[in-house]
């Protein structure tokens, strides 16, 4: 069973965004569904490490257009990004030196970091976007 669904609730009304932030919630249902059928650790690591490489990728890409379109609260978004970025890190290396494991609880935090992200800095820059017409 999925973790959450797309919802058009999460739509920024940019298509390759959109796709970008469609994308990270199949991969954090995957998870999720990795954990719940009690896949091995190996590779719910290994979907967890899909997770932080295309959320590396996704935030590149936002920040590129920030740049290009000079977006007004570039600086606090790309800090909002930065802050995660340092959290997934420090859990990673705790994963690594196997101090840590991947539990629901975290599992949770992405979800409930990604929808506030989605509702909240990621429809602030929306109009801009929309208005500059990127597809």
């Amino acid at each position: 069973m999925a973790l959450f669904s797309w919802s058009d609730d999460y739509s920024v009304k940019v298509p390759s965004i959109d796709a970008q932030h469609h994308r990270l919630v199949d991969m954090l249902n995957e998870l999720h569904d990795g954990m719940v059928a009690g896949k091995a650790a190996e590779h719910v690591a290994s979907v967890l490490d899909g997770l932080i490489a295309y959320t590396a990728q996704h935030f590149s890409y936002e920040e590129e257009l920030f740049a290009k379109y000079a977006y007004p609260e570039s600086a606090e978004h790309i800090a909002e990004h930065q802050k995660l970025v340092e959290q997934v890190v420090a859990f990673k290396t705790k994963l690594l030196a196997k101090e840590a494991t991947i539990t629901m609880e975290l599992v949770k935090f992405l979800k409930n970091w990604l929808i506030g992200h989605i509702l909240g800095s990621d429809k602030k820059y929306s109009a801009l976007l929309v208005e500059q017409r990127v597809e």
